[in-house]
């Protein structure tokens, strides 16, 4: 009788792909800090997201449906910044946001370190020499030796595509020289590897040639303009807008599908992608699958982003594309804020009144439940009140924040002159100008209808929750 094997976790969500990833999975990464602190990288989100939009779009046929065959994939911050799978073909990308005033790469060692192309050159081999490679930078390439190495890579991948051995041109063995000795400079796994130890032998010169090239022949290296200044604004037409229009649906959508997927990315880059178990633990580690081991593939199983993930995001976004719009302002709707409102208040001077005005009512709601006399206080204070509004505004124009500052200013000054009643400070008697206001004894401007305005904002929805 056959022995039924309880599924451990849920490793990948393409039973297809189960090869591909349990080869990633199985070499040993350098690092894993990248998924702990992806937040930090919100440009390399977007670039990752457009690769998966750039995807699913090859997914849909002439008709703008998904093929449910499709087992494409993206997985994030492993070995790479991403990886991307497609038919028999994977490849792990290097993002490298460079900022203006960093300026272009000009060698090939500013290419290995800071490109990350001896990082891209120690996963490609560690994966068997397998792996395609891609660099995707902001940073420009000026003309000379970063720009002829990343031209000798084109030459290479045309060589490799119609089965011809890479070979380089007497006027390229200049940079590939450079690459091998930036290798050996900014990546000291391959540096150890090729020098030799006195258990492992070395590899030889023709030999690390021979791995330079065929590096070389996998590697694209591709300078986009989008950076992170941009990526907002730009993104949904360059990247949303071409998944849209191949679906045959509205492009006025763009904004929403873009932010579902991104958010998608976000979440598996920062490792929070859903497995078959969640969080519950790995009880008695029963997988006998002879895969890499149960918690290893739940973490890719967090990072991995499939087509059937980005098709919802895409269609949930085109169901409620309002779900993803920014939150509009509420306008205001008692009198004193939209007395305030209308004459030119900011937004917060009209917060701060409403929270002056409901301070003021609690105060004088607990003094008259204990003090027989606050009545009297109170209304000696909002006689006060109204002649301080009478002078400030005067017969001048003055409306809007001047006059909410002025008014300000004055009752500071009357409590420093000990003229506002006993414990009363500023505070308390602006709340009471607000209150005043709100009763239309005081304005903040003309006058006008306010009951018009406030019975307008409301046909329109917009009463406070």
């Amino acid at each position: 009788m056959t022995e039924t094997v309880p599924e451990a976790v849920r490793p990948w969500a393409i039973a297809s792909r189960a090869d591909d990833l349990d080869d990633l999975a199985a070499v040993a990464q350098l690092d894993d800090a990248g998924a702990n602190t992806a937040d930090l990288y919100a440009w390399q989100a977007a670039m990752a997201a457009a690769d998966g939009l750039a995807l699913y779009r090859d997914a849909l046929d002439e008709e703008g449906v998904l093929d449910p065959s499709c087992d494409d994939y993206v997985l994030c911050e492993w070995h790479e910044d991403w990886v991307v799978g497609s038919g028999e073909v994977m490849e792990i990308v290097s993002a490298k946001h460079r900022s203006a005033d960093v300026g272009a790469y000009t060698t090939v060692a500013m290419l290995a370190d800071g490109g990350g192309v001896a990082h891209l050159f120690n996963r490609w081999f560690a994966l068997g020499r397998k792996p395609k490679c891609r660099l995707v930078t902001t940073g420009g390439l000026k003309a000379g030796p970063a720009r002829e190495l990343r031209d000798l890579t084109a030459r290479l991948r045309a060589l490799e595509t119609n089965s011809h051995e890479p070979a380089v041109k007497p006027d390229e063995n200049k940079v590939v020289k450079q690459l091998r000795t930036a290798i050996v400079a900014h990546d000291s796994g391959t540096a150890k590897r090729w020098k030799g130890t006195e258990t492992s032998p070395g590899v030889a010169a023709e030999d690390q040639q021979r791995e330079v090239l065929a590096f070389l022949a996998s590697l694209t290296i591709v300078t986009v303009e989008v950076n992170q200044g941009v990526v907002a604004d730009a993104a949904p037409t360059k990247y949303a807008k071409p998944v849209l229009e191949k679906m045959g649906r509205n492009l006025t959508d763009c904004v929403a599908v873009w932010k579902a997927v991104l958010a998608l990315f976000r979440e598996r880059m920062q490792s929070r992608g859903e497995t078959t178990y969640g969080d519950l633990p790995l009880v008695l580690q029963r997988d006998r699958s002879g895969g890499p081991e149960p918690d290893v593939r739940r973490r890719i199983a967090r990072r991995l982003v499939t087509m059937d993930d980005i098709h919802v995001a895409v269609e949930t976004a085109l169901a409620v594309p309002g779900a993803y719009q920014a939150v509009p302002t509420v306008p205001p709707i008692s009198k004193v804020e939209i007395k305030m409102a209308h004459g030119g208040c900011s937004s917060n001077a009209v917060s701060r009144a409403t929270a002056l005005r409901m301070e003021y009512e609690e105060y004088w709601r607990d003094r008259e439940g204990e003090d027989l006399e606050a009545r009297v206080v109170r209304r000696d204070l909002e006689r006060l009140l109204r002649r301080v509004s009478d002078r400030v505004m005067g017969n001048s124009e003055r409306t809007g924040h001047l006059l909410w500052t002025a008014m300000d200013d004055k009752l500071v000054e009357l409590q420093d002159a000990g003229e506002l009643p006993a414990g009363v400070d500023s505070e308390i008697a602006l709340g009471g100008l607000c209150d005043l206001s709100n009763r239309c004894q005081v304005w903040f401007g003309p006058r006008f209808d306010v009951e018009a305005v406030i019975a307008a904002r409301r046909s329109e929805g917009g009463t406070r929750p």
